[in-house]
Protein backbone atom coordinates (compact mmCIF):
# COMPACT_ATOMS: atom_id res chain seq x y z
CA UNK A 1 0.00 0.00 0.00
CA UNK A 2 1.33 3.80 -0.60
CA UNK A 3 -0.04 7.23 -0.81
CA UNK A 4 -0.93 8.51 -3.75
CA UNK A 5 -0.52 12.59 -4.16
CA UNK A 6 -4.10 12.96 -5.03
CA UNK A 7 -6.03 15.12 -7.50
CA UNK A 8 -6.21 18.70 -5.97
CA UNK A 9 -6.19 21.63 -8.08
CA UNK A 10 -4.55 24.63 -6.89
CA UNK A 11 -6.89 27.96 -7.38
CA UNK A 12 -5.62 31.27 -7.62
CA UNK A 13 -5.11 31.10 -3.48
CA UNK A 14 -3.07 28.24 -3.74
CA UNK A 15 -5.35 26.54 -1.08
CA UNK A 16 -7.96 24.67 -3.02
CA UNK A 17 -8.07 21.32 -3.61
CA UNK A 18 -11.62 19.76 -5.60
CA UNK A 19 -11.77 16.62 -8.09
CA UNK A 20 -12.20 17.52 -11.46
CA UNK A 21 -15.86 18.25 -11.10
CA UNK A 22 -16.79 16.44 -8.32
CA UNK A 23 -19.82 17.12 -6.57
CA UNK A 24 -20.67 15.82 -3.58
CA UNK A 25 -23.02 13.34 -4.60
CA UNK A 26 -20.39 12.07 -6.86
CA UNK A 27 -21.61 12.86 -9.96
CA UNK A 28 -19.42 15.30 -12.45
CA UNK A 29 -20.09 18.89 -12.27
CA UNK A 30 -21.91 20.89 -15.38
CA UNK A 31 -20.57 24.44 -14.07
CA UNK A 32 -17.39 24.46 -15.03
CA UNK A 33 -18.04 26.40 -18.17
CA UNK A 34 -19.57 25.92 -21.68
CA UNK A 35 -17.70 23.55 -23.74
CA UNK A 36 -15.46 25.94 -26.51
CA UNK A 37 -15.18 22.45 -28.78
CA UNK A 38 -17.18 19.17 -29.48
CA UNK A 39 -15.21 16.70 -27.51
CA UNK A 40 -13.37 13.77 -28.94
CA UNK A 41 -12.70 10.33 -27.43
CA UNK A 42 -9.31 10.30 -25.47
CA UNK A 43 -6.51 8.45 -27.70
CA UNK A 44 -3.19 8.34 -26.95
CA UNK A 45 -0.71 10.21 -28.44
CA UNK A 46 0.46 8.09 -31.53
CA UNK A 47 4.00 7.23 -32.93
CA UNK A 48 2.91 9.76 -36.39
CA UNK A 49 2.23 12.96 -33.60
CA UNK A 50 6.01 11.98 -31.77
CA UNK A 51 8.07 11.96 -34.87
CA UNK A 52 7.45 14.60 -37.18
CA UNK A 53 8.27 14.27 -40.96
CA UNK A 54 9.16 18.12 -41.30
CA UNK A 55 12.38 19.22 -40.12
CA UNK A 56 12.42 23.24 -41.90
CA UNK A 57 14.37 25.25 -39.96
CA UNK A 58 11.65 28.03 -40.87
CA UNK A 59 8.94 25.96 -39.27
CA UNK A 60 8.44 27.41 -35.88
CA UNK A 61 5.73 25.18 -33.62
CA UNK A 62 2.05 25.21 -34.56
CA UNK A 63 0.21 28.48 -31.98
CA UNK A 64 -1.91 25.45 -30.61
CA UNK A 65 1.10 23.21 -29.46
CA UNK A 66 1.12 22.79 -25.56
CA UNK A 67 4.35 20.23 -25.20
CA UNK A 68 6.56 23.06 -24.04
CA UNK A 69 3.85 23.72 -21.33
CA UNK A 70 4.07 19.98 -20.45
CA UNK A 71 7.66 19.79 -20.51
CA UNK A 72 7.95 22.97 -18.00
CA UNK A 73 5.21 21.88 -15.60
CA UNK A 74 7.08 18.39 -15.20
CA UNK A 75 10.04 20.00 -14.70
CA UNK A 76 8.49 22.05 -12.09
CA UNK A 77 6.40 19.79 -10.17
CA UNK A 78 7.03 20.09 -5.94
CA UNK A 79 9.06 23.42 -6.28
CA UNK A 80 7.78 26.20 -4.89
CA UNK A 81 9.18 28.55 -6.98
CA UNK A 82 7.62 28.10 -10.77
CA UNK A 83 4.00 27.12 -8.65
CA UNK A 84 3.97 30.23 -7.23
CA UNK A 85 4.45 31.89 -10.60
CA UNK A 86 1.68 29.47 -11.93
CA UNK A 87 -1.16 28.88 -9.36
CA UNK A 88 -3.61 27.48 -12.13
CA UNK A 89 -1.72 24.38 -13.33
CA UNK A 90 -3.48 21.34 -14.96
CA UNK A 91 -1.85 18.02 -13.71
CA UNK A 92 -2.33 15.42 -11.88
CA UNK A 93 0.65 12.87 -10.82
CA UNK A 94 0.36 10.29 -8.67
CA UNK A 95 2.99 9.44 -5.79
CA UNK A 96 4.27 7.98 -2.83
CA UNK A 97 5.77 9.30 0.72
CA UNK A 98 7.41 7.29 1.79
CA UNK A 99 7.95 5.25 5.06
CA UNK A 100 9.45 7.14 8.07
CA UNK A 101 8.57 10.60 6.89
CA UNK A 102 7.08 12.98 9.29
CA UNK A 103 4.16 15.65 9.03
CA UNK A 104 2.77 17.35 11.66
CA UNK A 105 -0.46 19.53 12.33
CA UNK A 106 -1.20 22.74 14.92
CA UNK A 107 -4.33 22.72 16.77
CA UNK A 108 -6.25 24.62 19.56
CA UNK A 109 -6.80 21.70 21.60
CA UNK A 110 -5.66 17.95 22.53
CA UNK A 111 -8.09 15.96 19.88
CA UNK A 112 -6.16 14.22 17.52
CA UNK A 113 -8.53 14.62 14.51
CA UNK A 114 -10.85 11.76 13.64
CA UNK A 115 -11.45 12.90 10.06
CA UNK A 116 -9.98 14.31 6.83
CA UNK A 117 -7.77 17.19 7.67
CA UNK A 118 -4.40 18.80 6.90
CA UNK A 119 -1.31 18.27 7.59
CA UNK A 120 2.64 20.14 6.92
CA UNK A 121 5.71 18.72 5.10
CA UNK A 122 7.62 21.32 7.64
CA UNK A 123 6.86 22.02 11.74
CA UNK A 124 7.35 26.29 11.01
CA UNK A 125 3.64 26.02 8.93
CA UNK A 126 2.01 23.88 11.44
CA UNK A 127 3.19 26.09 14.38
CA UNK A 128 1.30 28.81 12.70
CA UNK A 129 -2.31 27.40 13.44
CA UNK A 130 -0.82 25.85 16.91
CA UNK A 131 -3.80 28.22 17.98
CA UNK A 132 -4.29 28.98 22.18
CA UNK A 133 -4.91 31.77 24.84
CA UNK A 134 -1.05 31.96 26.85
CA UNK A 135 -3.32 30.61 29.61
CA UNK A 136 -4.28 26.93 27.66
CA UNK A 137 -1.46 26.57 25.34
CA UNK A 138 -1.78 24.76 22.29
CA UNK A 139 -0.96 21.54 20.96
CA UNK A 140 1.41 20.08 18.57
CA UNK A 141 1.13 16.56 16.46
CA UNK A 142 4.44 15.06 14.85
CA UNK A 143 3.26 12.15 12.99
CA UNK A 144 4.91 9.57 11.02
CA UNK A 145 4.46 7.28 8.06
CA UNK A 146 4.51 3.77 8.85
CA UNK A 147 3.92 2.72 5.53
CA UNK A 148 4.51 4.35 1.80
CA UNK A 149 1.46 6.39 1.76
CA UNK A 150 -0.71 7.13 -1.69
CA UNK A 151 -1.06 10.46 -2.66
CA UNK A 152 -2.56 12.43 -5.63
CA UNK A 153 -0.60 15.49 -6.81
CA UNK A 154 -3.07 17.29 -8.86
CA UNK A 155 -3.11 21.41 -9.88
CA UNK A 156 -5.47 23.37 -11.99
CA UNK A 157 -8.12 25.98 -11.25
CA UNK A 158 -11.35 24.86 -10.69
CA UNK A 159 -14.88 26.39 -9.33
CA UNK A 160 -14.00 29.26 -7.53
CA UNK A 161 -16.76 29.02 -5.10
CA UNK A 162 -15.10 26.62 -3.40
CA UNK A 163 -11.59 27.82 -2.58
CA UNK A 164 -12.00 27.94 1.04
CA UNK A 165 -14.68 24.93 1.34
CA UNK A 166 -11.80 22.93 2.76
CA UNK A 167 -13.80 20.44 4.79
CA UNK A 168 -16.21 19.62 2.60
CA UNK A 169 -13.52 19.36 -0.17
CA UNK A 170 -11.26 17.18 1.38
CA UNK A 171 -14.35 14.54 2.67
CA UNK A 172 -15.16 14.69 -1.24
CA UNK A 173 -11.73 13.55 -2.35
CA UNK A 174 -11.06 11.16 0.18
CA UNK A 175 -14.50 9.50 -0.43
CA UNK A 176 -13.81 9.71 -4.61
CA UNK A 177 -10.70 7.95 -3.68
CA UNK A 178 -11.16 5.37 -1.12
CA UNK A 179 -11.59 2.77 -3.78
CA UNK A 180 -8.04 3.21 -4.85
CA UNK A 181 -6.35 3.41 -1.50
CA UNK A 182 -5.57 6.92 -1.64
CA UNK A 183 -4.43 7.82 1.90
CA UNK A 184 -4.51 11.48 1.11
CA UNK A 185 -3.80 14.62 -1.25
CA UNK A 186 -0.80 16.56 -1.54
CA UNK A 187 -1.51 20.77 -2.32
CA UNK A 188 1.32 23.48 -2.57
CA UNK A 189 -0.27 26.43 -0.33
CA UNK A 190 2.74 28.89 1.84
CA UNK A 191 4.15 25.37 1.87
CA UNK A 192 3.49 22.17 0.63
CA UNK A 193 0.85 19.78 2.61
CA UNK A 194 -0.31 16.48 2.64
CA UNK A 195 -4.51 15.86 3.09
CA UNK A 196 -4.71 13.20 4.73
CA UNK A 197 -7.80 10.98 4.96
CA UNK A 198 -7.20 9.02 8.05
CA UNK A 199 -4.75 10.09 10.73
CA UNK A 200 -5.06 6.03 12.36
CA UNK A 201 -3.94 4.56 8.75
CA UNK A 202 -0.63 4.38 7.54
CA UNK A 203 0.72 6.76 10.53
CA UNK A 204 1.48 7.25 13.53
CA UNK A 205 2.09 9.16 16.43
CA UNK A 206 5.41 10.24 17.19
CA UNK A 207 4.94 13.45 19.91
CA UNK A 208 1.64 15.02 20.80
CA UNK A 209 2.79 18.38 22.42
CA UNK A 210 1.20 20.81 25.01
CA UNK A 211 3.05 23.91 23.21
CA UNK A 212 3.29 27.66 25.09
CA UNK A 213 1.38 29.55 23.29
CA UNK A 214 2.37 31.92 20.08
CA UNK A 215 -0.50 34.29 21.26
CA UNK A 216 1.48 37.65 22.97
CA UNK A 217 0.95 38.08 26.61
CA UNK A 218 0.51 41.42 27.52
CA UNK A 219 3.54 42.41 29.15
CA UNK A 220 6.13 45.20 29.98
CA UNK A 221 9.31 43.05 28.51
CA UNK A 222 10.76 44.38 25.18
CA UNK A 223 9.44 42.02 22.64
CA UNK A 224 10.01 41.45 18.25
CA UNK A 225 7.97 43.61 16.04
CA UNK A 226 5.43 42.44 14.29
CA UNK A 227 5.82 38.83 16.02
CA UNK A 228 2.41 37.02 13.69
CA UNK A 229 4.66 38.74 10.35
CA UNK A 230 7.78 36.44 11.94
CA UNK A 231 5.70 33.48 12.28
CA UNK A 232 4.04 34.49 9.02
CA UNK A 233 7.82 34.95 7.31
CA UNK A 234 8.92 32.16 8.99
CA UNK A 235 6.51 29.34 6.82
CA UNK A 236 7.27 31.57 3.67
CA UNK A 237 10.48 30.93 4.26
CA UNK A 238 10.07 27.08 4.79
CA UNK A 239 8.43 26.77 1.82
CA UNK A 240 11.50 28.66 0.17
CA UNK A 241 13.71 25.58 0.91
CA UNK A 242 11.96 23.63 -1.80
CA UNK A 243 11.58 26.98 -4.48
CA UNK A 244 14.12 25.18 -7.21
CA UNK A 245 15.02 21.97 -8.27
CA UNK A 246 14.58 18.83 -6.97
CA UNK A 247 11.79 20.60 -4.94
CA UNK A 248 10.15 18.69 -1.69
CA UNK A 249 11.89 15.02 -1.96
CA UNK A 250 9.59 13.86 0.91
CA UNK A 251 7.15 13.03 -2.03
CA UNK A 252 8.27 10.60 -4.53
CA UNK A 253 6.63 11.40 -7.64
CA UNK A 254 5.28 8.56 -10.28
CA UNK A 255 5.32 10.60 -13.67
CA UNK A 256 4.45 7.53 -15.84
CA UNK A 257 1.03 7.93 -14.32
CA UNK A 258 0.76 12.09 -15.00
CA UNK A 259 -2.39 13.12 -16.30
CA UNK A 260 -2.60 16.57 -17.85
CA UNK A 261 -5.53 18.91 -19.61
CA UNK A 262 -2.99 20.42 -22.31
CA UNK A 263 -2.73 17.29 -23.78
CA UNK A 264 -5.09 18.30 -26.02
CA UNK A 265 -6.51 14.71 -27.55
CA UNK A 266 -7.06 14.32 -23.64
CA UNK A 267 -8.91 17.76 -23.34
CA UNK A 268 -9.47 19.81 -26.91
CA UNK A 269 -12.11 21.84 -25.65
CA UNK A 270 -10.06 23.45 -23.71
CA UNK A 271 -7.57 24.62 -27.15
CA UNK A 272 -9.51 27.24 -28.35
CA UNK A 273 -9.50 28.71 -24.35
CA UNK A 274 -5.93 29.60 -24.74
CA UNK A 275 -5.84 31.04 -27.95
CA UNK A 276 -4.03 34.51 -27.74
CA UNK A 277 -4.09 34.10 -24.17
CA UNK A 278 -0.68 34.25 -21.75
CA UNK A 279 0.28 31.17 -19.90
CA UNK A 280 -0.90 33.02 -16.17
CA UNK A 281 -4.50 33.67 -17.96
CA UNK A 282 -4.42 29.77 -18.84
CA UNK A 283 -7.70 27.93 -17.34
CA UNK A 284 -10.12 25.20 -17.47
CA UNK A 285 -13.56 27.02 -17.10
CA UNK A 286 -14.02 25.63 -20.79
CA UNK A 287 -13.69 22.32 -20.42
CA UNK A 288 -16.70 20.27 -21.51
CA UNK A 289 -18.27 17.36 -19.81
CA UNK A 290 -16.87 14.76 -22.54
CA UNK A 291 -13.67 16.07 -21.88
CA UNK A 292 -14.38 15.84 -17.35
CA UNK A 293 -15.61 12.41 -18.17
CA UNK A 294 -12.46 11.31 -19.95
CA UNK A 295 -10.37 13.22 -17.55
CA UNK A 296 -11.71 11.48 -14.56
CA UNK A 297 -11.12 8.02 -16.79
CA UNK A 298 -7.31 8.19 -17.10
CA UNK A 299 -6.83 9.17 -13.60
CA UNK A 300 -9.16 6.22 -12.33
CA UNK A 301 -7.01 4.06 -15.09
CA UNK A 302 -3.63 5.33 -13.51
CA UNK A 303 -4.19 4.77 -9.96
CA UNK A 304 -5.68 1.05 -11.10
CA UNK A 305 -2.92 0.11 -12.99
CA UNK A 306 -0.07 -2.73 -12.54
CA UNK A 307 3.04 -0.67 -11.19
CA UNK A 308 5.27 -2.73 -13.41
CA UNK A 309 2.90 -1.14 -16.17
CA UNK A 310 5.80 1.40 -16.72
CA UNK A 311 8.92 1.43 -19.74
CA UNK A 312 11.69 1.95 -16.48
CA UNK A 313 12.55 5.85 -18.56
CA UNK A 314 13.97 8.21 -16.20
CA UNK A 315 11.83 10.64 -17.03
CA UNK A 316 12.59 13.05 -14.39
CA UNK A 317 16.48 13.25 -14.81
CA UNK A 318 15.31 13.23 -19.19
CA UNK A 319 13.85 16.37 -18.30
CA UNK A 320 16.82 17.99 -16.30
CA UNK A 321 19.28 17.01 -18.14
CA UNK A 322 17.76 19.39 -21.27
CA UNK A 323 16.98 21.95 -18.49
CA UNK A 324 20.65 21.98 -17.57
CA UNK A 325 22.18 21.78 -20.94
CA UNK A 326 20.67 24.77 -21.93
CA UNK A 327 19.25 27.01 -19.21
CA UNK A 328 22.38 28.77 -18.25
CA UNK A 329 24.08 29.10 -21.94
CA UNK A 330 21.00 31.20 -22.97
CA UNK A 331 21.43 33.19 -19.41
CA UNK A 332 24.93 33.95 -20.77
CA UNK A 333 23.78 34.30 -24.34
CA UNK A 334 21.00 36.81 -23.78
CA UNK A 335 23.69 38.56 -21.33
CA UNK A 336 26.68 38.74 -24.41
CA UNK A 337 23.57 39.76 -26.87
CA UNK A 338 22.48 42.99 -24.13
CA UNK A 339 25.88 43.98 -22.97
CA UNK A 340 27.74 46.95 -23.81
CA UNK A 341 31.40 46.29 -23.12
CA UNK A 342 32.25 45.24 -26.26
CA UNK A 343 32.40 46.17 -29.61
CA UNK A 344 29.47 44.55 -31.75
CA UNK A 345 31.96 42.05 -33.72
CA UNK A 346 33.16 40.90 -30.61
CA UNK A 347 30.13 40.37 -29.16
CA UNK A 348 29.06 38.37 -31.95
CA UNK A 349 31.63 36.16 -32.15
CA UNK A 350 31.22 35.57 -28.33
CA UNK A 351 28.26 34.71 -28.69
CA UNK A 352 28.70 32.59 -32.08
CA UNK A 353 31.34 30.38 -29.62
CA UNK A 354 28.54 29.61 -27.68
CA UNK A 355 26.05 28.43 -30.40
CA UNK A 356 28.95 26.14 -31.62
CA UNK A 357 29.77 24.53 -28.51
CA UNK A 358 26.17 23.62 -27.99
CA UNK A 359 25.87 21.99 -31.52
CA UNK A 360 29.47 20.74 -31.88
CA UNK A 361 27.75 16.91 -30.97
CA UNK A 362 25.93 17.59 -34.09
CA UNK A 363 27.74 19.26 -36.89
CA UNK A 364 28.78 16.48 -38.99
CA UNK A 365 31.95 16.35 -41.62
CA UNK A 366 29.75 16.44 -44.20
CA UNK A 367 28.33 19.83 -43.05
CA UNK A 368 29.51 22.71 -45.30
CA UNK A 369 26.96 26.25 -46.01
CA UNK A 370 26.77 26.86 -49.68
CA UNK A 371 29.72 29.02 -51.28
CA UNK A 372 26.76 32.12 -51.93
CA UNK A 373 24.09 32.89 -49.00
CA UNK A 374 20.93 32.34 -51.48
CA UNK A 375 19.85 29.52 -49.51
CA UNK A 376 17.39 31.48 -47.30
CA UNK A 377 16.31 28.70 -45.13
CA UNK A 378 19.77 27.02 -44.41
CA UNK A 379 18.55 23.61 -45.49
CA UNK A 380 21.97 22.66 -45.71
CA UNK A 381 22.20 22.76 -42.04
CA UNK A 382 19.10 20.58 -41.50
CA UNK A 383 21.12 17.66 -40.57
CA UNK A 384 22.58 19.61 -37.66
CA UNK A 385 18.71 20.53 -36.61
CA UNK A 386 17.63 17.36 -36.86
CA UNK A 387 20.31 15.40 -34.49
CA UNK A 388 20.32 17.95 -32.23
CA UNK A 389 16.11 17.64 -32.13
CA UNK A 390 15.89 13.76 -31.84
CA UNK A 391 19.26 13.59 -29.68
CA UNK A 392 17.93 13.03 -26.45
CA UNK A 393 14.62 10.57 -27.91
CA UNK A 394 15.71 8.59 -30.79
CA UNK A 395 16.65 5.57 -28.87
CA UNK A 396 13.03 5.56 -26.94
CA UNK A 397 11.11 5.97 -30.47
CA UNK A 398 12.48 2.47 -30.85
CA UNK A 399 10.69 0.77 -28.42
CA UNK A 400 7.82 3.55 -28.34
CA UNK A 401 5.20 0.17 -27.80
CA UNK A 402 5.77 -0.15 -24.26
CA UNK A 403 5.16 3.33 -23.67
CA UNK A 404 1.34 3.95 -21.91
CA UNK A 405 -0.14 7.01 -22.43
CA UNK A 406 1.18 9.13 -20.08
CA UNK A 407 5.01 8.44 -20.87
CA UNK A 408 3.98 9.27 -24.59
CA UNK A 409 2.72 12.38 -23.65
CA UNK A 410 6.08 12.92 -21.42
CA UNK A 411 7.89 11.90 -24.88
CA UNK A 412 6.07 14.38 -27.12
CA UNK A 413 6.96 17.01 -24.62
CA UNK A 414 10.50 16.57 -24.58
CA UNK A 415 10.49 15.59 -28.51
CA UNK A 416 8.30 19.21 -28.83
CA UNK A 417 10.53 21.14 -26.56
CA UNK A 418 13.96 19.63 -28.21
CA UNK A 419 12.96 20.39 -31.68
CA UNK A 420 11.99 24.07 -31.05
CA UNK A 421 15.24 24.85 -29.00
CA UNK A 422 17.52 23.36 -31.71
CA UNK A 423 15.42 25.11 -34.85
CA UNK A 424 16.45 28.40 -33.10
CA UNK A 425 19.98 27.75 -32.10
CA UNK A 426 20.77 26.28 -35.52
CA UNK A 427 19.44 29.29 -37.53
CA UNK A 428 21.33 31.48 -35.20
CA UNK A 429 24.70 29.23 -35.14
CA UNK A 430 24.01 28.96 -39.87
CA UNK A 431 23.80 32.94 -40.18
CA UNK A 432 26.77 33.29 -37.90
CA UNK A 433 28.39 30.60 -40.68
CA UNK A 434 27.10 32.55 -43.43
CA UNK A 435 28.46 36.17 -41.90
CA UNK A 436 32.14 34.43 -41.27
CA UNK A 437 31.93 33.80 -37.44
CA UNK A 438 32.68 30.27 -38.22
CA UNK A 439 36.47 29.61 -37.81
CA UNK A 440 35.86 26.02 -38.75
CA UNK A 441 33.71 26.84 -41.62
CA UNK A 442 35.71 30.07 -42.53
CA UNK A 443 33.77 32.79 -45.05
CA UNK A 444 35.41 34.18 -48.79
CA UNK A 445 34.52 37.47 -46.83
CA UNK A 446 35.03 38.95 -43.52
CA UNK A 447 31.83 40.58 -41.24
CA UNK A 448 31.63 44.26 -41.55
CA UNK A 449 30.01 46.16 -38.69
CA UNK A 450 26.62 46.82 -40.54
CA UNK A 451 26.23 43.32 -41.47
CA UNK A 452 27.10 42.37 -37.38
CA UNK A 453 24.59 45.02 -36.32
CA UNK A 454 21.68 43.07 -38.18
CA UNK A 455 22.71 39.94 -36.90
CA UNK A 456 22.59 40.82 -33.35
CA UNK A 457 19.66 42.69 -33.79
CA UNK A 458 17.99 39.26 -35.53
CA UNK A 459 19.83 37.04 -32.96
CA UNK A 460 18.46 39.02 -29.78
CA UNK A 461 14.76 38.72 -31.41
CA UNK A 462 15.39 35.37 -31.91
CA UNK A 463 16.61 34.16 -28.16
CA UNK A 464 14.27 36.49 -26.63
CA UNK A 465 11.36 34.65 -28.47
CA UNK A 466 12.42 31.33 -27.58
CA UNK A 467 13.28 31.70 -24.01
CA UNK A 468 10.01 33.40 -23.70
CA UNK A 469 8.10 30.27 -25.31
CA UNK A 470 9.88 27.84 -23.10
CA UNK A 471 9.23 30.05 -19.86
CA UNK A 472 11.88 28.44 -17.50
CA UNK A 473 11.11 29.38 -14.50
CA UNK A 474 15.01 28.75 -13.33
CA UNK A 475 15.29 32.38 -14.96
CA UNK A 476 13.44 34.02 -12.90
CA UNK A 477 14.96 35.85 -10.00
CA UNK A 478 15.84 38.52 -8.20
CA UNK A 479 18.32 41.05 -10.21
CA UNK A 480 20.16 41.99 -8.87
CA UNK A 481 20.64 39.43 -5.70
CA UNK A 482 19.40 40.21 -2.56
CA UNK A 483 21.27 41.33 0.44
CA UNK A 484 22.05 38.55 3.06
CA UNK A 485 19.51 40.06 5.33
CA UNK A 486 17.09 39.66 2.36
CA UNK A 487 15.20 36.44 0.56
CA UNK A 488 14.12 36.47 -3.41
CA UNK A 489 10.06 36.32 -3.13
CA UNK A 490 7.21 36.03 -5.22
CA UNK A 491 4.06 37.37 -4.22
CA UNK A 492 2.10 34.76 -2.22
CA UNK A 493 -1.18 33.29 -0.79
CA UNK A 494 -2.71 34.59 1.42
CA UNK A 495 -0.78 37.75 2.61
CA UNK A 496 -0.69 38.98 -1.02
CA UNK A 497 -4.04 38.24 -2.30
CA UNK A 498 -5.62 41.75 -3.25
CA UNK A 499 -7.99 43.00 -0.92
CA UNK A 500 -11.00 42.63 -3.94
CA UNK A 501 -10.34 38.91 -4.32
CA UNK A 502 -10.95 38.05 -0.69
CA UNK A 503 -13.60 35.69 0.75
CA UNK A 504 -15.93 37.19 3.29
CA UNK A 505 -14.94 34.69 5.51
CA UNK A 506 -11.32 34.02 5.06
CA UNK A 507 -9.53 31.88 6.81
CA UNK A 508 -7.16 32.22 10.10
CA UNK A 509 -4.42 33.70 8.62
CA UNK A 510 -5.89 36.35 6.65
CA UNK A 511 -8.12 37.75 9.86
CA UNK A 512 -4.92 39.38 11.14
CA UNK A 513 -4.99 42.81 11.46
CA UNK A 514 -1.24 43.23 10.45
CA UNK A 515 -1.65 40.83 7.71
CA UNK A 516 -4.75 42.80 6.39
CA UNK A 517 -2.44 45.96 5.78
CA UNK A 518 0.77 45.03 5.02
CA UNK A 519 -1.46 43.01 1.59
CA UNK A 520 -2.28 45.37 -1.17
CA UNK A 521 -0.61 44.35 -4.25
CA UNK A 522 -2.36 45.18 -7.62
CA UNK A 523 -4.08 42.65 -9.36
CA UNK A 524 -1.41 42.47 -12.37
CA UNK A 525 1.02 41.56 -9.37
CA UNK A 526 -0.85 38.87 -8.27
CA UNK A 527 -1.83 37.88 -11.64
CA UNK A 528 1.82 37.62 -12.75
CA UNK A 529 3.85 37.98 -10.02
CA UNK A 530 7.43 39.57 -10.35
CA UNK A 531 10.39 38.55 -7.51
CA UNK A 532 11.57 40.54 -5.49
CA UNK A 533 13.58 40.91 -2.20
CA UNK A 534 12.51 40.85 1.13
CA UNK A 535 13.23 41.00 4.71
CA UNK A 536 14.26 37.91 6.52
CA UNK A 537 14.70 39.63 9.76
CA UNK A 538 12.42 42.15 11.43
CA UNK A 539 10.63 44.64 10.37
CA UNK A 540 9.33 42.37 7.85
CA UNK A 541 7.42 42.98 4.74
CA UNK A 542 6.01 41.04 1.72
Amino acid sequence: MFLTLAGWFVLPSLAAQVPLGLLPDGKPSLELGTASAIAQPYNPLDSNSLDRSSWQLDEPPPANETGHFVFETVNSLLQHWPNTRYRNGHTMVPGVIPKGTLLYHGAVNDTIPTVPEWTATDPEHSILFCQGSPDTGCWHLTLAATRPLKDIIAWGELRPDWRFKEDQRIVDLCKWGAPYAVDGYVRMEMDFEVMLCDFAAGVEVVSWSHLASLVEPVSTVPKIPNHFLLRMFEVMQAGSWHNRYPGDTRINLDLAGIVSLYDTTLAPSLVGSRDGQERCDHGIGAISSVDIEAVRRSVSRTLERDQNDISGIDWKTLFRVIVERYSERFDLMDYLLNSENDTTVDQALKVHVQLRVMLTPYIFYSTVPPSASYDLSNSWATPVFKACGTAHTSSIISYISSLNPSERLLLHAVQETAREICRVITNMWASGVLAGLDIYLPRDSTPDAAQMVRLMGSWRQELSALMAWLDWSVWVRCRPACEPEEICYLPSWPINVPRGRRPRHPPLPLTHGLLMQVASPQDDDWRMPQPKCIRRVAPYGF
